[in-house]
């Protein structure tokens, strides 16, 4: 992951995910870092079923890192009251720790559905969640196409051929 203060700021989180009763998958930089992959990453990536009771409950976990629309910091803290959680594709937050993006499906993985079919439960020192498959992963990075994750390509197949079986 990041430095030793994103490292506890994503344990914090997952901990805080999973206390609530939300059903997510790691994905992302932190997924990568959970496969071998030695890149830091400095934000909290998730799919989650977006309806409005789980962005409720996710705000919930997070409402006093008085998180607000990364899209929109000018806008008030993200309240469970918002009538924009409803009809969310992606919900994208910052938070006083770190970033957290809860996305409603994964590019050339799919939605919720198939990112959990396409996952493994994964234990962060005590903090027991699923996390996205390396070859889900190494999929959804090349669908994104952004430089940044075309990047982490070579590592990540690397380390999926490094793998017994």
């Amino acid at each position: 992951m990041g430095s030793p203060d994103t490292t506890n700021s994503t344990l914090n989180l997952l901990r805080r995910l999973t206390d609530q009763g939300i059903d997510f998958v790691v994905v992302g930089g932190v997924a990568a870092n959970v496969h071998g992959s030695a890149r830091a990453t400095f934000d909290l990536d998730v799919c989650a079923p977006l309806d409005h009771a789980t962005c409720v409950r996710i705000v919930s976990a997070v409402s006093d890192l008085h998180p607000r629309f990364r899209s929109r910091p000018d806008l008030p803290v993200v309240t469970v009251d918002n009538p924009n959680l409803r009809g969310l594709k992606n919900l994208y937050l910052r938070t006083d720790a770190i970033v957290l993006d809860v996305l409603g499906d994964v590019s050339g993985v799919g939605d919720f559905s198939a990112c959990h079919r396409e996952s493994d439960w994964i234990d962060f020192q005590s903090v027991r969640c699923r996390v996205l498959k390396l070859d889900a992963l190494i999929r959804a990075k090349r669908a994104a196409g952004r430089s940044k994750d075309l990047l982490a390509l070579p590592e990540l197949e690397a380390l999926l051929k490094m793998r017994p079986g």
